[in-house]
Order: C-alpha cells, then sequence, then structure tokens
C-alpha cells in the first residue's frame, strides 16, 4: 500500500496560536485532525545562540497531497520567523481511519 498519508509537525509558541492554526487546517479542510500537545519543552540552536522555550506541538494528519496548501497556511499565519514545518509518511494504520482522513477533504 503506498504512502498516501502524512503526520506534520508543527511547533506553536502558545496554546492561541495553536488552536488557532488547528481549526484553520481542519476548517478549510485541508486536515483531518490535528492534535495539539502542549508541555513541550524545546532546547535549540538559534543564529548562534542555544536557545529554550515553551510549546505546543501540532501532530497535522493529512492525505500527502494536501501538504502544500498545509505549508502554505502555516507559514503565512504561524508567527515563527522559520516555522518547524516536517511530514513524515504514514506507512501503515488502520484502513478505516485512513479512509476517514480521505473523507474529510472530500466534503
Amino acid at each position: 500500500m503506498p504512502a498516501n498519508h502524512q503526520i506534520i509537525f508543527c511547533t506553536c509558541p502558545d496554546k492561541d496560536t495553536a488552536t488557532t492554526l488547528a481549526r484553520l487546517l481542519v476548517e478549510s479542510r485541508q486536515a483531518a485532525c490535528v492534535n495539539i500537545m502542549p508541555g513541550l519543552t524545546s532546547v535549540y540552536s538559534w543564529q548562534g545562540q542555544i536557545e529554550s522555550a515553551e510549546e505546543h506541538l501540532l501532530l497535522i494528519k493529512a492525505h500527502k497531497d494536501h501538504y502544500q496548501a498545509i505549508e502554505t497556511t502555516l507559514r503565512t499565519h504561524h508567527p515563527y520567523q522559520l516555522p518547524e514545518i516536517i511530514a513524515v509518511n504514514i506507512e501503515r494504520g488502520l484502513p478505516d481511519y485512513l479512509h476517514w482522513i480521505d473523507s474529510c477533504h472530500l466534503k
């Protein structure tokens, strides 16, 4: 079975940003579901400095054909200069769940 589905990871600076982005993606039918995971601590290198921040992580479930639209939405509405947008193919999953992901963008 080809990998037609993906999970896209995107960190956000706060709950309001995460909720706004999640709703935009689901309401526009770009994503079937977005989980918001609070309480994430990120440690990263930025402009030559080691930084850390409390963030919320979006787990965006979508058909792979929606990647470009999702990337555009996130880049347009995300407050970070360089938002994390990483897509990982879903190689296997419950067939009924994967079918549900497909059906969400067809309505």
